[in-house]
């Protein structure tokens, strides 16, 4: 049987497309509430109902499509293009994506205001209860 007509292999296509997320089987198998060895199962098997491809393809945040159609050769060129198209502005410049703030900052930014909130909520109670 020559490669032209042999089916491809879902579990290996799976497996690749979890390894290229930087998944473990572990995370894999917790997102679709199985055990690691159900995965391992999964990933060896050639084919796959389509109902289980349609769960593991949202657990793994692509398209059952995409599964079925993934090789190698589409996913370098995906990756050359995405850089080629991200990286290189129409003037050849170089153009980043960078972060316009420090997350922690957010985060104590945010705490900052819920202890504000609680101090006015207390300072309201007081308020009413002195009324009373």
């Amino acid at each position: 049987m020559n490669t032209a007509t042999k089916p491809k292999h879902i579990g290996r296509q799976i497996s690749r497309i979890r390894e290229l997320k930087d998944m473990k089987q572990e995370a894999l198998a917790q997102a679709l509430g199985i055990s690691q060895q159900s995965v391992s199962i999964i990933e060896n098997s050639e084919t796959i109902d389509d109902e289980k491809l349609e769960e593991v393809a949202k657990a793994l945040g692509v398209s059952a499509e995409a599964i079925k159609n993934f090789t190698e050769e589409n996913m370098i060129n995906y990756f050359n293009n995405f850089y080629d198209n991200s990286c290189n502005g129409s003037n050849g410049m170089f153009h980043a994506n960078y972060c316009t703030f420090n997350p922690l900052d957010k985060v104590v930014e945010l705490y900052e205001r819920l202890v504000l909130a609680e101090k006015e909520k207390n300072e309201y109670l007081e308020k009413l209860m002195k009324e009373k």
